[in-house]
Order: C-alpha cells, then structure tokens, then sequence
C-alpha cells in the first residue's frame, strides 16, 4: 500500500513536470516568432506553477519572461525594468544569451542617456541612467549621473533617492583619470588609457600623465543640502552642509548656505561669525559685507552697518543696496530727533534746544542725499527714492533740485 502511495506521487509529479516542460516551450515558440504578449500571456498562466518548479526550468522560465518584456529593445520603460529583474533571476544558465542581452541594452542606453541629457531631456535621462546602474550595479557612476540629472531637471525625488542611495555605498567619485595635452587647444583632456595613449601616437595631444580626480561627496551633500532646504527640511539641510563643510572647509558656498540657514533659525550671532569667515576667504566680496551691514543693522549696531556699507560703496560705487541701506540707515536716525522736538516746551531753553535739533536734522538730510543721488544716477526709475529726495528738497529749501526731481517723478509715473 505503501509503495503504491509512493508511485502515484511519482507519478502525478512527472505529469506535473512535463506540463511545465510544454508550456514554456509553447513560451519559447512565440519568444522566437516575436510575439512578445501570447508569451506574456503564457507565463502569467504559469506563475502558479512556479514555487514547484525544477531550478533549471524556474531559470527558463526567468529568461523566456526577460525576452517577453525586452521585446527585442522595443519594451517600454516599465517593460525593460522588469526584463532586467527577470534576467537577474536566472541562476545558472543562459549566462552567454543575458550577457549579449544586456550589452546591447547598455549600448543603447548609454547613447541615448547622453543625448537625452545633451538635450536637455533631463527627467528621461534620469531613467536611463538609473537602468544602467541595474545592469551594473558595481559601477556606481551610472547612479551618481542619475542624480545629476534628476537635480538639473529638478526632480528632487529621485535627486535625493539617488544621492542618499551613493552616500549609502560609500562612493567619492575619485578615480584614476588618464590625461594629455590638446596640442591645438592647449587643455588638459580626460581620456581612457588606450584613448589617451593612441591620441598621444596621432600626434594631437603631448604630455601623457595620469592623475585622481577630485572627490564628489562634498558635492553630493552640498546638492541635498539644497533639495532640503527647497523641501523646507531646514534641520536636515543645516545637517547636510555641516557634514560637507567638514569635507570641504574652505568652501565660501557652503559657509554662505550654512550662515544663511542659522539666519532663518534666528541664529544671528552664528550667522555673522559665519559671514566673517567667508569674508577672510574672500574679502573684496561685497555681497557678504552687506550682509554684515544688515545684520549690524538689525541689532542696532549702526555705526558699525555705515562701515560695512562705506566698505561695499568703496568697492562697487553703484552698489544701488549699499547705497540706499546707507541712506536709510542714516534718515533713520531722524526720528529720535522729531520725538524730542515735539515733547519741547516753548521757554528760551526750549527754542534754543528746538534750533539745534532742527539743525542737526538738516545734517542728516544732507548726510543722506548724496547716497540717494547716486541711486537715482543708477537707477532713475526708482519712484520711492525718488519721493524721498522730493520730500528732503523741499524740507531744507532746495528748490532748484525740488523742480528737477518733480519733473522726473512726472516722467515716471506719466
């Protein structure tokens, strides 16, 4: 009784084999005459079967599924995704027909991932990139040219996807770069080694060397920086440029991107001192003195916001920002003046003290005008500035640049 159970078994499981056996040649059939959907269809039917399935027929049915959704190149995005995964199922055959497989697939890729990212067709390179990263997954380079296309394209998803996934693996980008010479450009030109080395025999380029490229991990951190900081992830953005800033220490973009996110945490103290020291690595960088000026500005260190703006004014004299902070900084001080003539009384004391305060007030205004006089030189248009010399002209009697201010606010707003 017992053998018969045992020979039934046997039995059922030959049956059970040779099922198989047919149904994927019957897959194989319609593989080969390029009907891609019967072959689908096909082995959708046979997905139940699979769990049982001998490996050497599991590895079949692996490849026949891969070559029913690469469709001879002619798969759609999703399509060839899944034909890679299916071709990475395969265990032990086939290797020589995947291996051609995947070549061409990489060949095509790589052609049009390059032109697509030339044209600036940046999201559709994205996804070619990302497949070859699939294909080859031991070069990482392919996923770090995933991730600059994405961020160009502004696809922060996938940027982020991407950049997190190669701080992941641990890769810096440096590499062993294989140069020479352009003898008619006079540039240092990048090349594989047999490249460079059948260049140099031609003639067209000298001085063969090799040399290693510069890491891209600052980049990479400073680029998720960005995308936190757009995504108004601003914790995580601070994080990111600390971390690259340790890279990358003399870096005044990544000093700059850490200051300005200590500013918006109202970091203000950190903030300058962070601007201090982009500013020993860059002195004559008129944007980081006037934001000094602001700071100073802001926490009522007015003298020391008129010698930032003076530095910014000596080095860029048309600096229409420095120029009108100046101005402004200084009429600001007017009203601390009007406050306390209105609160005088009307004794001898009274007037004598209303008269200097009047006087000290025109100083001001005459202080203030050469700067907004420069505003207008550079910007003639500007209506506000405009009304304020309007205002301080007719205030301490110049009627001459009265008329003539009057008529440029006509010309501006008529």
């Amino acid at each position: 009784m017992k053998k018969q159970v045992i020979v039934a078994l046997a039995l059922a499981f030959s049956v059970f084999t040779f099922a198989q056996k047919k149904e994927l040649k019957t897959v194989e059939k319609a593989v080969k005459n390029n009907d891609f959907s019967v072959a689908k269809s096909l082995l959708e039917q046979l997905d139940p079967m699979l769990s049982g399935m001998e490996d050497k027929y599991k590895d079949k049915y692996y490849f026949l599924k891969g070559q029913a959704f690469y469709a001879n190149g002619a798969g759609s995005d999703e399509d060839i995704d899944l034909a890679i995964e299916n071709f990475d199922n395969v265990k032990d055959s086939y290797k020589v027909e995947i291996g051609e497989i995947k070549q061409n697939l990489i060949n095509t890729l790589l052609t049009d991932s390059n032109e697509q990212y030339q044209s600036a067709q940046y999201l559709d390179a994205v996804k070619g990139f990302e497949k070859l990263y699939k294909l080859i997954p031991s070069d990482t380079t392919y996923l770090y040219y995933a991730a600059s296309s994405a961020i160009t394209g502004k696809d922060y998803d996938s940027a982020i996807k991407n950049y997190e996934k190669l701080l992941e693996l641990g890769y810096t980008g440096i590499e062993k770069q294989y140069v020479a010479t352009n003898v008619e450009t006079g540039e240092v030109e990048a090349f594989s080694k047999s490249q460079r080395d059948l260049f140099v025999k031609a003639g067209s380029h000298i001085k063969p060397s090799e040399r290693v490229s510069e890491s891209k991990t600052a980049e990479i951190v400073k680029n998720l920086a960005f995308i936190y900081l757009n995504n108004g992830e601003s914790e995580k953005a601070l994080a990111a440029v600390q971390e690259a800033r340790k890279m990358d220490p003399t870096d005044s973009n990544l000093i700059l991107s850490e200051a300005n996110l200590q500013y918006k945490n109202g970091n203000k103290e950190t903030y300058k001192k962070l601007i201090e020291e982009a500013i020993q690595l860059d002195p004559e960088n008129t944007d980081l003195i006037f934001n000094l000026g602001v700071v100073a500005s802001e926490n009522g260190e007015i003298e020391k916001a008129k010698e930032y703006y003076d530095k910014v004014i000596s080095l860029e004299p048309k600096n229409v920002n420095a120029l009108t902070n100046m101005a402004a900084l200084i009429l600001g001080q007017e009203n601390a003046l009007i406050d306390e003539m209105n609160g005088l009384g009307t004794s001898n004391a009274d007037n004598i003290r209303y008269d200097e305060l009047k006087e000290k007030r025109t100083g001001l205004y005459e202080s203030a005008i050469p700067y907004l006089e420069a505003v207008i030189e550079v910007e003639p248009n500007n209506s506000q500035v405009a009304k304020t010399l309007l205002n301080i002209y007719g205030a301490i009697g110049e009627t001459e640049k009265l008329n003539a201010i009057k008529a440029l606010l006509d010309s501006i707003e008529n």
